[in-house]
């Protein structure tokens, strides 16, 4: 049959934390690549926002979801940013020695999902 360009291959890494200037948000920011044939077009990112005690409890799981930075090109490397914030209501905690780690979750056309787990005991 004829020669078709291998499909499109998404790598993701990160997440890269930074604090904000509000304790409950944090700025997320994620690199994609694609080492496929063809662009990746479209796709979501999911992040699960953990707080998570001082005593490495998990206290809240809250889940925010964005665009992929798509068309991501083959052989292109893309940086996204996103502001990821708990309730309010965590916002003492925070101040009081809890912490938040992101998860992602990234989806797109053809392809199972990518999933990076959130690495305990790092703090930013």
């Amino acid at each position: 049959g004829p020669w078709a360009p291998a499909p499109a291959r998404l790598t993701v890494g990160g997440p890269e934390r930074e604090p904000t200037d509000r304790r409950r948000c944090e700025k997320v920011t994620v690199a994609f690549g694609n080492s496929g044939g063809t662009p990746v077009r479209s796709g979501t990112v999911t992040f699960g926002t953990h707080v998570i005690g001082a005593l490495g409890i998990t206290w809240a799981t809250t889940e925010s979801t964005g665009k992929l930075p798509a068309p991501i090109a083959p052989g292109a490397r893309e940086e996204q940013s996103w502001t990821v914030c708990v309730d309010r209501f965590y916002e003492a905690s925070l101040l009081l020695g809890a912490r938040m780690e992101h998860d992602v979750t990234v989806t797109y056309p053809g392809a199972e999902p990518i999933f990076i787990p959130h690495t305990p005991g790092e703090t930013p």
